[in-house]
């Protein structure tokens, strides 16, 4: 659902501002720290319930205040459906759907969809294994209702193992009665990871193509284990090495995404400019997965120009116009003349100064 209104207040330089985007494009403009960054971390906080700037809840609420609100009024079909969140300095979170209070940001990242492309996001390829799991586990838990409340499951569960661990002596028996719920659990985390990844190939292949035809880069789901071996077996052939290390070492935990080109790893392989190219190929085909399911999803691209030559924004433009999602794009100014867009398209320009956000009349394209 795109957003019909949003209300941002006590959030960095955003003391209060309200407007209604387009619900198709939104160029937001404006100088360095302005604050065009900050309304694309009010919708990330809305749908995550973190920022994607900093870990700690106290950077982005402004410091003479005690919280910041983020509201915005959902467009589904004829009518609207409002939700919010309210961080407040104590690390306390407040979280509304239709006016009810909910105990869960799941809630809301159901609801509300959202995809970054910013410089950081690169960091899925050069970054830890951790940082591609997350990428999968967010499609998966879009693509299959299962995975979420098994993957809850099988955290608690991995800890629990792990606490076990921690204690030092304990006999492989006593391990293994608390392991079935771990197998269970890990198991259908890891076929679902499976699955969708399966699923999100073909797409990769096709935004990449369209990206850069000279590109041929595959990707390849490594399950955390031998895959020779199911769960069960893997845990009881390393039983006694975890029992030495104090943890568990195989299981879904230690899976990754490996993004490859012919001559091995994409981030040692491919140029700088390549390997963006990927990783909006990436993004932009999990967008496409959702709305190809019905789910159309908010995309945020902050900071585009920076990281992409102006033929490669246009191609990208064109790609995520054809998601039929709601885009904001940031742009520091005379870049967002490489935005292109068709007449069709609801283009809403805006200017962002000290924190004051306002709509600029015409189109800056023409």
């Amino acid at each position: 659902m795109p957003l019909a209104r949003l209300d941002i207040a006590k959030l960095r330089n955003l003391t209060k501002i309200q407007f209604e985007p387009s619900h198709q494009v939104n160029v937001i403009v404006g100088e360095n720290g302005s604050g065009k960054t900050s309304v694309l971390e009010a919708i990330h906080l809305l749908s995550y319930g973190r920022s994607f700037r900093s870990h700690k809840h106290k950077t982005y609420i402004q410091h003479d205040q005690a919280e910041c609100i983020v509201f915005a009024q959902l467009k589904a079909s004829t009518s609207v459906f409002p939700i919010g969140l309210k961080r407040a300095r104590d690390g306390a979170i407040d979280v509304r759907v239709q006016g009810e209070k909910v105990h869960s940001i799941v809630e809301l990242a159901e609801r509300l969809p959202v995809q970054l492309i910013n410089p950081d996001a690169f960091r899925l390829l050069e970054g830890s294994p951790k940082i591609r799991r997350q990428f999968v586990d967010w499609g998966a838990f879009h693509f299959d209702v299962q995975f979420m409340p098994a993957w809850r499951d099988w955290q608690k569960a991995l800890k629990q193992r792990n606490s076990l661990l921690k204690r030092g002596k304990i006999s492989p028996n006593l391990l293994a009665a608390f392991d079935q719920e771990l197998i269970r659990l890990g198991g259908t985390v890891n076929e679902v990871r499976q699955a969708y990844v399966k699923h999100l190939i073909p797409y990769f292949k096709t935004v990449l193509n369209a990206l850069s035809d000279e590109l041929d880069v595959s990707l390849n789901f490594t399950q955390g284990w031998d895959a020779q071996k199911t769960l069960a077996e893997a845990l009881e052939s390393g039983v006694n090495r975890d029992i030495e290390l104090g943890y568990t070492h195989s299981g879904p935990q230690r899976a990754d995404l490996r993004v490859k080109t012919k001559a091995g790893d994409a981030l040692d392989t491919l140029s700088r400019g390549q390997q963006k190219l990927v990783v909006s190929a990436l993004k932009i085909a999990q967008g496409q997965v959702l709305t190809d399911m019905g789910r159309p999803l908010v995309f945020l691209v902050d900071d585009l120009p920076a990281e992409l030559d102006a033929n490669h924004r246009q191609k990208l433009c064109r790609l995520l116009e054809s998601l039929n999602s709601q885009i904001f794009i940031t742009s520091v100014g005379s870049d967002s003349l490489d935005f292109v867009w068709s007449d069709a398209t609801d283009v809403r320009h805006f200017a962002m100064r000290n924190g004051e956000l306002q709509r600029v009349a015409g189109d800056l394209n023409e």
